[in-house]
């Protein structure tokens, strides 16, 4: 795995050591960022991005190289928090970063002036954990109001998106499907 775009391209990210975390492919996220750049205005400069269900950290990283301004990631496995502050080391990114071990769905309230204008939510696939944590998320004041969610599913699942979200497009990638709604 390594950053597709922004001052980081090239360097390397790492990866887990077995299949419990499911990161981003490559590919998968230079195509998400290129459709943000052109097709949402570039949303990633100075954003305040929060990374739910975070496991390598991989799409977060990808925002910071790019010029978001800082970002929360949300993960409650261990082995994933630990690659994700190893990948913070490895590229000099734990002043622009903060790592929450906790499940996204409990998340509470907001801390006060903590909130986020672009969201990566990619839980495990299949088990319908969309849905309860954008309730979470709005219901704790986590949102800038016409905030992005950019949402990884298994392709053809189906996607409730709570009330005061709207999905803008849904596309599919083989196996995935990602859906950017916006936040009113």
């Amino acid at each position: 795995m390594r950053i597709v775009g922004g001052r980081l391209k090239g360097r390397a990210l790492k990866s887990p050591g077995s299949d419990a975390i499911r990161p981003t492919s490559d590919r998968l996220r230079e195509t998400v960022f290129n459709i943000l750049a052109h097709s949402y205005g570039d949303p990633v400069a100075s954003a305040r991005v929060i990374d739910l269900f975070a496991g390598t950290g991989a799409m977060a990283i990808e925002a910071l190289s790019r010029g978001a301004a800082v970002a929360l990631l949300v993960d409650q496995g261990a082995q994933a928090c630990a690659i994700i502050r190893a990948n913070f080391a490895a590229l000099g990114l734990s002043g622009a970063a903060r790592i929450l071990r906790r499940d996204a769905r409990k998340l509470g309230a907001a801390p006060q002036q903590e909130k986020f204008n672009l969201a990566f939510v990619d839980p495990p696939y299949g088990k319908g954990l969309v849905p309860p944590t954008l309730k979470v998320l709005r219901n704790g004041g986590w949102f800038d109001k016409g905030a992005l969610v950019v949402i990884e599913e298994r392709a053809g699942a189906d996607m409730d998106l709570p009330e005061g979200f709207v999905s803008c497009e849904t596309r599919r990638f083989g196996a995935t499907q990602i859906v950017f709604a916006c936040f009113n």
